[in-house]
């Protein structure tokens, strides 16, 4: 067997001293590095405390116009009332047919005011969440009660099917007439002629979907990711004619993420559309305790 090599003594420290200066070298590189992942940090920190001072602020803002807002808004609906029940006096069918226009653009603006107020509710945290045990027929009741005026003068029958042999559930039952009530408004707005149709029915044995689907325009494929994202409204003339926020499928979507559900669509433009919302038959009490 050949023997190795060996280095002599200086060519031995040479090799000694050139790890030595290369793992200095790695050192001070390293150090280097560090200090760069730090101050990365550091700056990550001071950015991510400035955006969350600038939603505070954003947040402060909104609460704020809207409870303004509302003051003003309240007396705009008073004088209204007033006027259209002729308490001082008769009003001609053109004077009817004025203050017709501005309540409704009044309540119009509540609405938006309503919408911007829970949003930045929720974006502070401060929307609280109250489960109790309650009945889908109250449910349903209460909601045929309130868009019965609506549906009286139009052209559109309002269904509500009723949830024969369904339990009781264990949520909140505001916030998901709340959701209902803008899926119910939406349907509305964007059907002339037809049906809108309201239904629960068990997903599975632990969650029940409620569907509102109606006969209307129809929302087309490529715009269904987008329709629960804030602001965001389908281009068509009924869209045009009708104003609004663009908030109102975004809070339902952030009202069923509180309640441990979720919210979704099928449309096909020209057909119509059905929204739906599957939320647990009872929700688990750390996710109430979380509102």
């Amino acid at each position: 067997m050949p023997e190795l090599p060996t280095l002599s003594n200086a060519a031995y420290e040479a090799r000694i001293a050139q790890l030595e200066s290369e793992a200095q070298a790695l050192r001070v590189e390293l150090e280097e590095t560090n200090q760069g992942v730090l101050a990365l940090y550091g700056e990550l920190d001071n950015q991510a405390e400035e955006l969350r001072q600038a939603s505070d602020l954003k947040s402060r803002f909104l609460s704020y116009m809207s409870h303004e807002f509302r003051t003003p808004l309240g007396s705009i609906l008073s004088i209204a009332s007033l006027l259209s029940d002729e308490l001082d006096g008769p009003l001609s069918p053109e004077q009817h047919k004025q203050v017709a226009f501005v309540s409704g653009a009044a309540r119009e603006l509540s609405d938006m005011v309503d919408d911007l107020l829970d949003l930045a509710k929720i974006e502070a945290g401060r929307i609280s969440i109250s489960p109790a045990w309650f009945d889908m027929f109250d449910l349903f009741s209460a909601l045929r009660g309130m868009f019965r005026p609506i549906v009286d003068m139009s052209q559109v029958d309002l269904i509500f099917e009723e949830p024969v042999g369904l339990p009781r559930l264990y949520s909140d039952d505001k916030k998901l007439a709340q959701i209902l009530r803008n899926f119910i408004s939406n349907s509305l707005k964007f059907t002339q002629r037809g049906y809108v149709r309201i239904s629960a029915s068990l997903e599975n044995e632990r969650e029940v979907r409620f569907a509102v689907s109606d006969t209307g325009i129809g929302i087309p494929p490529e715009l269904h990711d987008t329709l629960f994202e804030d602001f965001s409204q389908v281009d068509s003339p009924l869209q045009k004619r009708l104003r609004g926020t663009g908030l109102g499928l975004s809070l339902c979507k952030r009202f069923a993420a509180l309640l441990g559900g979720q919210v979704g669509v099928t449309s096909e433009p020209g057909v119509g559309s059905t929204f739906y919302v599957i939320i647990p038959l009872a929700m688990a009490q750390d996710t109430a305790d979380e509102g």
